[in-house]
């Protein structure tokens, strides 16, 4: 997987970076090919939760996105990794769902003589 890091307003370190990489692995385990993901960091002074990290994650199909909005980075981060966790495994359980339907419909089609094209 590609990481790529966009800092806007912040100074990306080696602390942020590995911390980064290090929770983007743990999505890895969630059975989806993971082929890139974006992450943008943004710091704003002038608002009550300053950080804001917005993720794009380029899989096979549609793309998921997510964003969040924290008073501390780290904790954004956290934040957001769960979000995407969330929603690739809801995502795997469709799929999953959904070949199961098919396979069901196959054996009610077989039983009453019928074939699906």
């Amino acid at each position: 997987m590609q990481i790529h890091l966009s800092p806007r307003n912040i100074a990306l370190t080696a602390a942020i970076h590995s911390f980064i990489a290090e929770k983007m692995t743990h999505l890895e385990e969630h059975g989806q090919q993971i082929l890139a993901a974006h992450i943008v960091l943004l710091h704003d002074q002038n608002k009550k939760k300053p950080f804001v990290v917005k993720v794009h994650l380029a899989i096979p199909g549609p793309d998921i996105f997510c964003e969040d909005v924290e008073s501390d980075l780290y904790a954004a981060i956290d934040k957001v990794v769960h979000k995407l966790a969330a929603q690739l495994s809801k995502r795997k359980t469709r799929q999953k769902d959904h070949k199961q339907h098919l396979t069901q419909l196959e054996r009610e089609s077989a039983k009453r003589g019928f074939r699906r094209r």
